[in-house]
């Protein structure tokens, strides 16, 4: 198994990641090459490699993971076939398989035809190869046994084989059945020796059944004679056999040769195969550890959201946000011992060589990462005994090949765990300054974690530099691993002595023991905690008032859209029914046009004003085809109850219209607006202002209308009404026509039940100024209208 030799890698546990990532993959040697994976320092290369890793999880989650099963390396069977070599059943076999395998993932591909992706190349790469897979599977059933299809011979050689077999077995079970030869058998049955038919004799009756000896048994009890009666037989056994074999040794040899003519397409297409398990499974392994897509840079820019170490139980790590490279090029963090510093050193280096390998990293949207020309870590205890080596003197021999190794050319992160420890506390912080100083004069960023105060204020003191402290719960003695940039880290000895119960007087003692300087940084650092924590207090509270302000604005948003939606709704339906209802009252006029041409056309007289009005309706109505318009509403009440006879406005079409009948029991007033009667909701009508007339004083005066000023009408439409309805206004249009001077009349009842119809002829039998009825004739209307000639 293939490691990766990289020290500095090692300490920050990228093999341990690698390990994980090869449990994902399905070959053996889709696991050798994640395990001997190198980072990338190339900017292009490592955003391809995070592009194929994106469009591999993206296909993952859509369609599921391919399946790799089955696909093993065949590269050397298949140069040796190409070479002319004959190869195994089960050396094609595994062809075959790998064939399979990858005429699968070209059809698992095909699930997402039309999606391109970064990818699509490597699926390309993979040779169909159908032809071969089905002539390999069809003639190989196993690793030890040829298909009887596998070739016409093979087929006639394997009958005669089992004919003759056949044969035999026949002229031996005769024998052993036969009383003659019973008494000297060990046993009633058929046996193999040798490829040959034999029966089991006893020892000592050797010389009773004539025959060739080809095995004994164990105990010296048994020979097993092969009968000459059947000798002949079994050499033509014998003899087709060996043809058998000859013609399956000729057809492996003819399928090696096949093989070998695809040898290099199959290898290319096996090699592309690896590749995609290796993609695959890192699509696996983001998904295991809910990782995203970072930003990639070469400029050394790190900003981790919500970052996780990859290799603590996920159920245990704190996400934290973690910066370096953007207001600031070197990170000094500081806090006590198991405060959560070495695991923010690891997650920035870490994370960072998981990207160089084309990972996605465990951490939110929005992160950025870096790629660097080195990544050199000092982390752990280096000591040695074997050299001799302290803990101190492990750490500086790791310094100085850390600083002989920092490229001028590119970026290199460097990355520190408790610089200058292991010495006097005075020198170690000294040395700390200097290595940082000499660092920084080199294109690095650096993470350093460090115990002494001095690199606090050389970090509060010096441009590009910044602290950073891992934040402790002094009161519970556990740290939340939360890594707070731009504050300085406290050792909180004192509390944590006090809460494990260390006496106070030798706690107090101590702090008077602290230098003035000391305490007085001490205190500037607790009261800068003291206010960070309250404002990250009242930042998390207006994020959550932001947050509930933002939910109220959407879901009034939705209600708004949704009241928006509705009301063009209504409109639309209000706009249709509109054009039904002109449409059927166009049509209703067009009938009564065809009726009047066709009067003409009969040469009778016809009223030019009564047409004209017609025509001038049809106009009408065609102009406002889509009466309705979109209208603010408006609170109204009728100021008294509509009566016949009121001219009103319906609302909704902008219509004015005179009332015929007031309002029924469900709401609804009966108008006519034009030729038209319908009724309408009394909320959708306005009372029209009409001018009012002064009654004149005294004797009350009737006005009589003459025939002069008396409405030119030669038809009355009586339909939808009741019988004491229709009668009613075919009196008043009688009078109407008597006094107009008018003759010819038109009563239009409808077809119908014959009710209206029959009540109409009844009334008209019986009025003393008619003269004649009868019904209408064709083109007048015919039943549904009756004619009327008055005196």
């Amino acid at each position: 198994m293939v490691m990766i030799k990289n020290r500095h890698y090692r300490a920050l546990e990228l093999d341990k990641v690698l390990q994980l990532l090869s449990r994902e993959a399905s070959c053996s040697e889709s696991q050798e090459r994640i395990l001997s994976m190198e980072p990338s320092t190339g900017l292009y290369e490592v955003k391809l490699l995070l592009q194929e890793t994106d469009d591999a999880h993206m296909l993952t989650g859509r369609f599921g993971s391919p399946s790799f099963g089955g696909l093993q390396n065949v590269a050397n069977s298949l140069r040796r076939a190409q070479a002319g070599a004959s190869l195994s059943m089960g050396e094609l076999l595994k062809v075959a398989e790998v064939l399979r395998v990858m005429r699968g993932l070209i059809q698992w591909r095909k699930r997402s035809e039309g999606l391109e992706t970064s990818i699509d190349w490597r699926f390309e790469a993979l040779p169909p190869n159908k032809y071969l897979e089905e002539k390999i599977a069809s003639s190989i059933l196993s690793e030890e046994e040829m298909a009887d299809g596998a070739s016409q011979a093979l087929g006639d050689i394997r009958r005669k084989i089992n004919a003759a077999s056949l044969r035999v077995r026949e002229k031996l079970d005769h024998m052993i059945h036969s009383p003659a030869y019973q008494k000297y058998l060990q046993e009633p049955i058929v046996t193999l020796r040798g490829g040959r038919f034999v029966v089991p004799v006893k020892a000592e009756c050797r010389g009773e059944v004539p025959g060739l000896v080809h095995d004994t048994s164990g105990s010296g009890a048994t020979v097993f004679v092969e009968p000459m009666a059947v000798v002949e037989a079994n050499n033509d056994i014998k003899v087709l056999k060996s043809k058998e074999e000859a013609e399956i040794e000729r057809i492996l040899y003819e399928l090696s040769q096949e093989a070998g003519g695809f040898a290099d397409s199959i290898i290319e297409g096996y090699n592309a195969a690896i590749e995609l398990d290796i993609l695959f499974a890192k699509a696996k392994l983001a998904y295991r550890m809910k990782a995203t897509l970072p930003e990639v840079n070469d400029q050394g820019k790190i900003y981790l959201k919500k970052a996780r170490h990859p290799l603590i139980d996920p159920k245990a790590v704190v996400a934290t946000d973690i910066e370096l490279g953007l207001q600031f090029d070197t990170l000094v963090i500081t806090g006590p011992n198991t405060g959560g510093k070495t695991v923010s050193l690891k997650t920035i280096g870490l994370l960072t060589l998981m990207a160089m390998c084309g990972l996605l990293l465990p951490a939110s949207d929005g992160s950025m990462v870096s790629v660097f020309s080195q990544v050199l870590a000092d982390i752990g205890d280096e000591q040695s005994i074997e050299q001799s080596l302290s803990t101190f003197s492990a750490h500086m021999t790791n310094m100085i090949h850390i600083l002989s190794s920092v490229e001028r050319e590119g970026i290199s992160l460097v990355l520190i765990d408790e610089l200058g420890a292991g010495t006097d506390p005075v020198e170690g912080a000294a040395l700390a300054m200097a290595i940082l100083e000499t660092l920084r004069a080199s294109q690095v960023r650096i993470a350093a974690t460090t115990h002494y105060a001095e690199l606090k204020a050389y970090a509060l003191q010096t441009a590009g530099v910044e602290n950073g402290c891992c934040e402790f719960d002094v009161a519970t003695l556990r740290p939340t691993y939360r890594l707070l940039i731009g504050v300085p880290g406290r050792s909180n000895a004192f509390a944590i002595s006090e809460r494990l119960g260390m006496d106070q007087h030798i706690v107090a003692r101590a702090r008077e023991l602290v230098s003035a300087e000391n305490s007085r940084f001490e205190d500037v650092v607790r009261n800068l905690e003291e206010s960070r924590q309250s404002l990250e207090q009242e930042r998390k509270e207006a994020q959550e008032l932001s947050a509930q302000a933002q939910q109220y604005r959407q879901e009034a948003e939705q209600r708004a859209e949704k009241l928006r939606r509705d009301s063009e709704a209504e409109l639309e339906k209000a706009r249709v029914e509109a054009r039904n209802l002109v449409a059927r009252a166009r049509a209703q006029a067009q009938a009564l046009m065809d009726e009047l041409d066709d009067l003409r056309k009969k040469n009778r007289e016809i009223d030019a004003q009564a047409k004209a009005r017609l025509k001038a309706g049809i106009r009408e109505m065609e102009n406002t085809a889509d009466p309705v318009k979109e209208k603010q509403g408006e609170d109204y009440r009728l100021p008294r109850a509509l009566q016949a006879g009121d001219s009103v406005l319906i609302y909704d079409l902008d219509k004015k219209a005179v009332v015929l009948e007031p309002a029924d029991s469900s709401g609804n007033v009966l108008v006519q607006a034009g030729i038209i009667k319908t009724r309408v909701p009394v909320g959708n009508l306005r009372l029209l202002k009409q001018e009012k007339v002064q009654k004149p004083k005294g004797r009350g005066v009737r006005t009589v209308k003459t025939r002069a000023s008396a409405p030119v009408q030669q038809e009355v439409d009586l339909r939808g009404m009741t019988v004491e309805e229709g009668i009613m206004e075919l009196d008043n249009f009688i009078d109407s026509a008597l006094l107009s001077g008018i003759t010819l009349l038109t009563v239009i009842h409808g077809k119908g039940t014959g009710v209206l119809r029959k009540a109409v002829q009844e009334r008209l039998k019986r009025h003393p100024s008619v003269k004649s009825y009868r019904l209408g004739n064709y083109g007048e209307g015919e039943a549904g209208v009756t004619i009327v000639e008055l005196k």
